[in-house]
């Protein structure tokens, strides 16, 4: 069985590996839910760090970037169900049991669920099919038990029904703070224009009012000034902030950074790691 596996196309995902991982960056284009079977799964944003252990479950909200770590447990294992909670699926969920979204949710983008014995039930009932890699689900069985987790979770937190029902698309927010928040995420130039609520054309016509610059040339300067200010002031090793720089490959973060400043990033790390010693 290969990881991760898909129980129900599209929707349901078992997750396992035996050594620690870390996603470069993920993009989340519908809500997520989040199974922690054993091992720690660690959600990194511009806005938020959570970290769960095994046993709990986290609601990832749609249109969103971050990093994902995987960590196996003291026994050697990970194990996570993923479950997409699709846009298409949640409008029929909400047409056949006659759900509305009350109003706009103005809570935090992403949400470790309160266990109760109702949710603990549910937990303990996929995993038995995530583990024999779907073979017993059928997509019905599979549409049935998401229907049962969406229940579930708005009878522990009837809040969630703005949250998991709103279809809205990304509203035209503040595009500097966003991409100062987030310019570290290596992602297509066309996906921050989604998440900023602008067509590509508004994204670089905005962008350029408000930085003097194209998106992609920005986006290069900010991540080699940011490289530069760890290498110099926090003795970060280039081989440990490159990729979390939005940088596909040490070769061009180091050719890069040459072009810029003048050296190798080795060269600058070594000079300050003398520096530290006298």
């Amino acid at each position: 069985m290969e990881s991760p596996a898909e129980i129900l196309p599209g929707v349901i995902f078992y997750s396992y590996l035996s050594t620690q991982r870390r996603q470069k960056a993920c993009f989340w284009n519908h809500h997520t839910l989040i199974l922690q079977v054993s091992g720690v799964f660690t959600l990194e944003t511009s806005a938020q760090s959570i970290s769960m252990g095994a046993g709990e479950m986290l609601l990832i909200g749609k249109n969103q970037l971050g990093t994902l770590t995987k960590t196996p447990g003291e026994n050697g294992s990970y194990e996570t169900i993923v479950i997409s909670l699709q846009e298409e699926l949640m409008r029929k969920i909400a047409l056949e049991e006659k759900i509305k979204s009350q109003g706009k949710y103005i809570g935090r983008p992403n949400l470790l669920i309160p266990f109760n014995e109702f949710l603990q039930g549910y937990f303990q009932s996929i995993v038995p099919y995530a583990r024999s890699s779907g073979a017993s689900m059928t997509d019905e069985m599979g549409i049935l038990k998401v229907k049962e987790g969406i229940k579930l979770l708005l009878l522990a937190l009837p809040a969630l029904q703005n949250f998991l029902f709103d279809y809205a698309e990304p509203h035209k927010i503040d595009l500097e703070k966003f991409m100062l928040n987030n310019f570290h995420f290596n992602v297509p130039i066309e996906k921050f224009a989604q998440l900023t609520g602008r067509s590509l054309a508004g994204f670089k016509r905005d962008f350029q009012k408000a930085f003097d610059l194209p998106p992609r040339q920005w986006l290069l300067s900010k991540r080699l000034d940011a490289a530069k200010f760890l290498i110099e002031n926090k003795h970060q090793k280039p081989t440990a902030i490159y990729l979390d720089l939005g940088f596909e490959s040490l070769s061009h973060f180091s050719h890069s950074f040459k072009k810029k400043f003048g050296l190798m990033p080795s060269q600058l790390n070594k000079y300050f790691d003398r520096s530290k010693e006298e």
